[in-house]
């Protein structure tokens, strides 16, 4: 299984925090980090999105195919997300396009097995491969991109 974390891109500040859009900036960091995306995703890769409007518009760049679902909105906890994923069990890749920190606090658990997590960049995506095997899972950490390095 591919489980693929991608932050949702730059956003403006304000209040209600659901409806925050993405800046000018955080629309060309999703729309680059999309074209990055498009031709390595896997055919029939899953994406579920947070209901908050700096994670719609961030999965837009990519394309209208997504669900919107709540257990990967803010304040979303591991679990939940990773339940949502079907991770490590799901038949066919998934995109979840999120927020911190709770997608660090994800690749932390993947990486290091800790509760502590690790700083994503707005915009970024981090992909990983979950190989099972009868004995054990083997995650590889397959790709970490960031908005400025497509």
């Amino acid at each position: 299984m591919e489980l693929i974390l991608w932050r949702h891109a730059e956003a403006e500040e304000g209040y209600p925090d659901a409806a925050r859009k993405l800046t000018e900036k955080g629309l060309k960091q999703a729309h680059n980090m999309a074209q990055w995306l498009k031709p390595r995703l896997p055919k029939h890769t899953r994406m579920i999105v947070s209901p908050a409007t700096r994670t719609q518009q961030t999965a837009l760049a990519l394309c209208d195919d997504f669900e919107t679902t709540p257990e990967v909105g803010t304040g979303a906890s591991v679990d939940t997300v990773i339940s949502a994923a079907h991770w490590p069990y799901a038949e066919n890749a998934v995109l979840v396009v999120g927020h911190q920190p709770t997608l660090g606090n994800i690749a932390a658990s993947l990486i290091c097995n800790k509760n502590t997590g690790f700083s994503i960049k707005k915009g970024a995506v981090w992909w990983f491969s979950c190989k099972q095997s009868a004995e054990t899972g083997n995650i590889i950490l397959r790709a970490v991109i960031n908005p400025d390095m497509v």
